[in-house]
């Protein structure tokens, strides 16, 4: 049961009063002794730790406001980070901390010290009774944070439920109080094994004690119901949610998963469409479960949605692992009647699909298209946002008049990341090798350096840097500018057929660009221009992938779909050339 506590240094009335408490305390006795096993003769002797927490509201039956005031939660979830990471946020604890700063920063000393310190321990394999957990207790190197310390180690090494129960019991029974950490710990460990009654007893009691829970609360609720029979009181506990806050990603996908695995397909998307209106990002996993719930159905409205997600993987450069790839492939074939088949490539250099000879998107902009994103990027991005917080306008001015004296360029190479390509190699060795490497295709090359590479040292040797400036102009910016505006102005600057080398991903500045067209032109010219470093055989060698010819992003003509997917090396070491695709076509009947 997640219930609350106070100090304890309160004694019992003064606790209660302080707390508020309002509601009848037989039916909170009676949740207890289920949830615990408690005998009844003991209830009512410890059960008086139905105290208030700093954060939840507690219920006034006269309808009254809430207590205003309110602390911060001592169990903060952060509510975009999935179950895994909200397990080990749960693992850690968090201390209750003090008005004193001193105090403050001894506990998280000694809390950060304990919970390192403490993390092998592992829990009894049964429930201990109230003698056993003492004697264990007191064996125990640091008693004050003992409860804590074996929660966390019930919830690593998912223990039966039972033998946490005995721990609550017996904390009850000791104390007259379970903190709030505890009894979370207790919901979290309910929820990962799932417990449904044992979560239904939680939110019971949370429901008579309280109008308002805290993110952490409703996260581990929401999830550990909506993987039950008791879905729906999932979708009850968003509505509380939305009444007084935006619900985390992770809150709606739970929701969308359950209203799939029951079938309710049109309650699934308008939760989709609902998260989005939020301006929530869906992960790939929500995406996932939406086609393989919706497999083997006739249904146009639903379609139209699935064929929506699919766009947005267009409109947003997202491209799936393969294990959607399937759960696509799988949707698209089970359509009753429309007799899709898919199957896994490779696309060719040229942008030729090997399964179905259609020819992908070019990924070169029109002429009146790239003058439009240049002069775009220009006042938008260079000289719109926050570039001179990273360089001055007398060095963006000096530099542009060194590039507008020797237009037009052929390629542009940031020389500073380029230099850390191999790390075992100097970096000065590192960027000479990609020059001369990228001089064999490309006649006139613009390195952009920083000046201390000008200095002779270890890393930056002069007579290698007078070779490299044989083969290529080199402007020098200062050592703390950023020079992704100068890499963009020169390359835009030097016509279309200039390329760019970098292994930034540049999506600081497509997001400076207020609209989702402009966006997607930004994506497109990047695509077919920057060209990205590739391991060769060995990794002793620098090599260069080619700019795309085709635009790799989700393509359709109506009866052919084409969606490219990346495998883990691809997400390594490029973020634009996923060489693999699923090739959907709709094969007609010749009768």
């Amino acid at each position: 049961m997640a219930l609350f506590s106070q100090p304890s240094q309160y004694g019992l009335q003064a606790l209660l009063w302080k707390s508020r408490v309002f509601w009848s305390a037989s039916r909170c006795h009676q949740l207890f002794a289920a949830s615990f096993g408690i005998p009844k003769r003991d209830k009512v002797s410890y059960f008086s730790f139905m105290t208030s927490s700093s954060t939840a509201l507690p219920v006034d039956p006269q309808g009254t406001d809430a207590c205003p005031s309110k602390k911060r939660s001592e169990v903060d979830y952060e509510e975009e980070k999935g179950w895994e990471e909200d397990t080990q946020e749960i693992h850690e604890g968090k201390l209750r901390f003090s008005s004193s700063g001193g105090a403050l920063k001894k506990q998280l000393t000694n809390h950060t010290v304990s919970r390192h310190k403490f993390a092998s321990v592992q829990p009894p394999g049964s429930p201990l009774c109230a003698e056993e957990w003492n004697r264990l207790r007191e064996s125990f190197q640091s008693p004050e944070i003992f409860e804590e310390v074996m929660f966390n180690s019930m919830i690593r090494y998912n223990s039966p439920i039972d033998v946490a129960k005995s721990l609550l019991t017996h904390v009850a029974k000791s104390n007259g109080d379970i903190g709030y950490n505890l009894l979370v710990k207790y919901l979290a460990l309910c929820v990962q094994q799932g417990k449904t009654s044992e979560i239904c007893d939680v939110y019971d009691i949370l429901k008579i004690r309280f109008k308002i829970l805290e993110s952490g609360a409703y996260n581990l609720l929401i999830k550990g119901l909506s993987n039950s029979d008791q879905w729906r009181m999932a979708l009850t506990l968003l509505e509380e949610v939305k009444r007084v806050t935006v619900p985390s990603r992770s809150n709606y996908e739970s929701c969308i998963k359950a209203a799939g695995r029951h079938q309710e397909m049109t309650l699934a998307c308008e939760l989709y469409h609902e998260m989005l209106a939020k301006d929530l990002v869906p992960t790939l996993d929500v995406l996932q479960a939406l086609f393989d719930h919706s497999r083997g159905m006739k249904n146009s409205a639903l379609q139209k949605e699935l064929f929506g997600i699919l766009f947005y993987l267009r409109e947003n450069q997202v491209y799936p692992h393969k294990t959607f790839m399937r759960s696509i492939k799988l949707w698209f074939e089970s359509i009753p009647g429309e007799n899709w088949k898919g199957r896994l490539t490779n696309i060719k250099d040229s942008g030729q699909c090997p399964v179905c000879n259609h020819q992908l998107e070019d990924s070169e902009l029109t002429e009146e298209e790239y003058n439009n994103l240049r002069e775009r990027i220009i006042r938008d991005v260079i000289h719109g946002t926050d570039t001179f917080r990273k360089t001055s306008p007398q060095e963006f001015e000096a530099f542009q008049r060194f590039v507008e004296n020797r237009l037009p360029f052929d390629i542009v190479i940031d020389g500073l990341n380029i230099s850390h390509i191999m790390p075992r190699k100097v970096q000065c060795e590192n960027l000479f090798e990609a020059v001369n490497c990228l001089a064999k295709d490309y006649a006139r090359l613009l390195v952009l350096g920083r000046k201390h590479m000008l200095t002779n040292s270890s890393n930056w040797k002069r007579e290698v840097m007078k070779e490299m400036q044989n083969k290529a102009d080199f402007f020098f910016a200062e050592n703390i500018s950023e020079d992704d505006a100068f890499l963009l102005y020169a390359t835009l600057r030097s016509g279309k057929h200039c390329k760019f080398v970098t292994r930034d991903f540049l999506r600081d500045h497509k997001a400076c660009l207020s609209d989702s067209v402009t966006r997607h032109l930004f994506r497109k010219w990047q695509r077919g221009h920057q060209i990205v470093f590739s391991p060769s055989a060995g990794g002793k060698h620098i090599t260069f992938l080619p700019a795309c010819s085709y635009d790799c992003v989700v393509q359709t003509t109506g009866d052919t779909w084409h969606i490219p997917y990346k495998d883990t090396f691809e997400e390594k070491y490029s973020y634009q050339i996923p060489r693999k695709w699923l090739c959907l076509q709709q094969k007609y009947s010749t009768s």
